[in-house]
C-alpha cells in the first residue's frame, strides 16, 4: 500500500507510541508505588518559574544546576533544590542534552520543515544545524561537549514493513564531521562477524576519549549492548537485553532500562551495569521507565516518568539501589547536570 509522506509519519508516530518511545512519552504501570516525594512540590502543582527571554536557561544562581525540559522549553533548576524555582528559556526542543558547555536540542518539526539537531554553547548562541528526518527518541552529548549523538524513529527500511526502524547519527562538534547512521559498522556478534539487514541502533553515550561509545545494538529479536569504536567503524556485543545505555561519570558503570522478562511489550526497569564484573543491579523502581538514564553525579541515576494525566517528571533514585525513587523535578523531562 502506498502512503502519503503524511499518513506514513502518523503510521510511524503512533507505533513509536505503542511501543512507548517516542520523543517525551513515558508510560506508567497502572497500580505501581510511585516512590518518594521528597524535594519537590506536589504533583499537581505547577512549578515556579523566571522567563528568560534571552532563551539562556543556565541561570546566574550560584552551584550546580539540572537541565530539563519545562513543558517543551529549556530550562534549568538548583540542583540543591530541584523542586523549586527554575529558569525557563525560549528555545523549544523535543530532547535535550548538555554537558561541558555544550547544549544539544533535538528542535521539533515546522510546518514545511523536518526537525533539526541544533548545538548551542554556553550563552545559548547557534553552533552547528543539521536537518534530520523522523522522528526525535534520544540524545546525548559527551563528557568534554565534543560529541553529539541523537536517535530518531523513522520510516520506508524495507525489512521493516509497514512498521518503522531507527536511525542514529553522531557529530564532532569540534572537527565537524558528520556521521549520518552507525548502520555500515563492522559487527562482532558474540565474537563473530555479523551482518544482517535488520540491524538498528539506538542511545549512545560516549566514554571519556571522545572515540570509543556504547549503544543498543538491535537484531534478530534481540537488544544488546554493543561498545563501539568511531575511528575504526566497528561495534562488538558485550551483553543481551540492555537498552539505552548511560555510561557513570567514573566511566565504570552503566545505567539501562532493561525489558522485563526480555519482553518489551511488559515494560522496562531502570538498571545498573558494572562494567567491570557485568553484574547488573536492579533499581528499586516498579513503574516502566522508557528512557535513557542520566547521571546527575556518580550515586545519583535520573529517568522521566509519564504521570497518568500525561504530564511528566524527572525522579531521581541511588545508583546502588539503596533507596526508593525520589520526585526530583516536577513537569519535566530530559534531565542533564549542568556544572
Amino acid at each position: 500500500m502506498n502512503l502519503t509522506p503524511r499518513a506514513r509519519l502518523l503510521a510511524i508516530a503512533t507505533a513509536a507510541l505503542l511501543l512507548g518511545g517516542a520523543a517525551t512519552t513515558y508510560t506508567l504501570t497502572a497500580g505501581s508505588a510511585p516512590g518518594t516525594a521528597a524535594t519537590a512540590p506536589g504533583r499537581g502543582s505547577a512549578p515556579d518559574s523566571d522567563s528568560d527571554p534571552d532563551g539562556d536557561p543556565g541561570g546566574t544562581a550560584a552551584g550546580p544546576r539540572i537541565q530539563v525540559l519545562s513543558n517543551g522549553l529549556l530550562s534549568s533548576v538548583s540542583r540543591q533544590d530541584p523542586g523549586g524555582s527554575r529558569e525557563v528559556g525560549s528555545r523549544r526542543c523535543e530532547r535535550a542534552y548538555a554537558a561541558a558547555g555544550t547544549v544539544a536540542c533535538l528542535a521539533p518539526a515546522g510546518a514545511l520543515e523536518g526537525p533539526e539537531l541544533v548545538v548551542l554553547d554556553r550563552a545559548s548562541n547557534e553552533r552547528r544545524k543539521v536537518s534530520l528526518t523522523g522522528l526525535p527518541n534520544r540524545l546525548r552529548v559527551s563528557a568534554s561537549g565534543r560529541m553529539v549523538s541523537w536517535t530518531l524513529f523513522v520510516g520506508g527500511d524495507s525489512y521493516a514493513g509497514n512498521s518503522f526502524s531507527t536511525r542514529t547519527g553522531v557529530l564532532d562538534t569540534s572537527g565537524g564531521q558528520l556521521l549520518n547512521t552507525l548502520e555500515e559498522f563492522t559487527i562482532t556478534r558474540d565474537g563473530r562477524p555479523y551482518r544482517a539487514a535488520d540491524v538498528n541502533y539506538w542511545g549512545v553515550t560516549f566514554t571519556a576519549d571522545d572515540n570509543r561509545f556504547y549503544a543498543t545494538l538491535a537484531t534478530d529479536g534481540h537488544r544488546y549492548l554493543v561498545e563501539g569504536d568511531l575511528a575504526a567503524r566497528t561495534v562488538r556485543t558485550l551483553a543481551d537485553n540492555v537498552e539505552c545505555p548511560s555510561l557513570s561519570p567514573d566511566g565504570r558503570r552503566i545505567a539501562f532500562k532493561q525489558a522485563v522478562d526480555g519482553d518489551p511489550a511488559k515494560g522496562w526497569r531502570p538498571a545498573v551495569l558494572d562494567l567491570a564484573t557485568m553484574a547488573a543491579t536492579r533499581l528499586p523502581e516498579q513503574r516502566s521507565v522508557d528512557d535513557q538514564p542520566a547521571w546527575l553525579d556518580d550515586a545519583t541515576v535520573a529517568y522521566a516518568i509519564q504521570r497518568s494525566d500525561g504530564v511528566n517528571d524527572v525522579w531521581g533514585v541511588p545508583a546502588d539501589g539503596s533507596a526508593a525513587p525520589a520526585l526530583l523535578v516536577p513537569e519535566a523531562n530530559s534531565p542533564a547536570p549542568l556544572s
